[in-house]
């Protein structure tokens, strides 16, 4: 069981969202994946405007609605706009089919701008994924670290939040959250390189570990590639490659009345 919970419908071919996602889909038919969790739309804005995010999340609804039980998509918001946002988030999760969040730079997510949004995304027991990086030449000024989401799993314990791509530099990103049990590290999005599953298993268990591809900037193979290359136990790997993004999940597909 595979179940990806990083993915684009930029850097692939297709001129609307449901041309996009029918030619991940070819592609995740080849590797195995067997449901895909969609963030964004086909053109992203760093800093969207109510306007922006609306439209990225309208292409990824449509994207998604001719494959029920299969693809899910996350509402992308902007903590700038806070009502704005929490209006999307009732608008695409409360009322709407989506799963998850979906936030990325325009603010860094340690500010107390992302409580009310972190808060209800809680109730509605939707999973939250936080872009996160270490950059050697400097983060972009809302980008956050694995620092910040530590920051804000503390504030809110009780909700469920996503690493994003490990904080980039892994090594560090994984002692960033070691101490933070609501977090979990997405391990898509960067090289796979020997080791870095091994150590995120052995620090923070691999029950906190999720396999997703980053797809269409990365490819399915190179980040199965990872864990299925990684010198682990088998059950370790069953976890990482879906069984943790179910156990995730399944609070808010049972709500929603999705098969599991």
């Amino acid at each position: 069981m595979i179940w990806d919970l990083h993915c684009h419908l930029s850097g692939v071919a297709g001129q609307t969202p449901g041309e996009r996602i029918a030619r991940l889909l070819d592609y995740a038919d080849r590797m195995g994946v067997e449901r895909l969790c969609f963030f964004m739309g086909m053109q992203w804005s760093t800093d969207p405007t109510p306007d922006d995010f609306r439209r990225e999340n309208d292409e990824v609804l449509e994207a998604i609605s001719g494959h029920p039980n299969r693809c899910y998509g996350f509402v992308y918001l902007n903590p700038k706009h806070e009502q704005e946002s929490l209006d999307e988030l009732e608008r695409c999760i409360a009322n709407g089919p989506m799963v998850g969040v979906k936030l990325w730079t325009a603010e860094r997510c340690s500010e107390q701008s992302l409580d009310a949004l972190v808060r209800r995304a809680g109730e509605l027991k939707a999973l939250i994924y936080q872009h996160t990086w270490l950059k050697v030449g400097g983060n972009l000024a809302g980008e956050s670290t694995p620092t910040d989401i530590a920051i804000l799993a503390a504030r809110h314990p009780e909700v469920s939040l996503v690493c994003g791509h490990t904080g980039g530099d892994w090594e560090r990103g994984i002692r960033a959250v070691r101490n933070s049990p609501n977090v979990s590290v997405g391990i898509g999005g960067s090289d796979p390189t020997a080791g870095m599953v091994e150590m995120a298993v052995r620090e923070l268990g691999a029950e906190r570990v999720i396999y997703g591809s980053d797809i269409g900037g990365r490819s399915f193979a190179s980040q199965l590639g990872k864990v299925y290359g990684a010198e682990i136990r088998p059950t370790d790997r069953t976890q990482i490659l879906g069984g943790n993004l179910k156990r995730l999940l399944t609070p808010i597909f049972r709500d929603k009345g999705y098969a599991l």
